[in-house]
């Protein structure tokens, strides 16, 4: 079978969209989708956000950040890790006992969030000036 998804498609939307996946996908296209539904909640949304544009931070400043409480957080840190969109990581500090946590962003979270999300929100600038009738 081709590679090539337009020889493979004849230039056309192929009848199934796993098919739009390279034959060596990292991924399953229910992977993608998991990832996706993970970010259509605000919580989890505001969680990767702060993740991808202000870099790694501890539980402790996610809460601070977002203003909900330790159970409603770590529920939505361990939905993000489970589909990828994150990860946790350990680490000790010099002169500290144990180690402390703390989460950032996978590539396939920056992605999902500066190619997906946060595009749509800057293209309703777009959006608007493209439909406003006083224009």
């Amino acid at each position: 079978m081709s590679t090539d998804k337009a020889e493979r498609t004849h230039g056309k939307p192929p009848a199934d969209p796993a098919e739009l996946l390279p034959e060596d996908s990292i991924l399953s296209l229910d992977e993608y989708l998991a990832m996706h539904a993970a970010v259509g909640n605000r919580t989890r949304y505001e969680i990767l956000y702060r993740l991808v544009h202000s870099g790694p931070m501890s539980p402790t400043e996610l809460e601070n950040a977002i203003g909900v409480d330790d159970s409603t957080l770590h529920y939505h840190l361990n939905k993000l890790v489970e589909v990828g969109l994150i990860e946790k990581r350990k680490q000790t500090s010099r002169g500290q006992d144990g180690f402390s946590a703390y989460y950032r962003a996978t590539v396939f979270g920056e992605v999902t969030l500066t190619e997906g999300v946060d595009e749509l929100l800057r293209g309703e600038q777009e959006f608007e000036s493209m439909y406003d009738s006083s224009a």
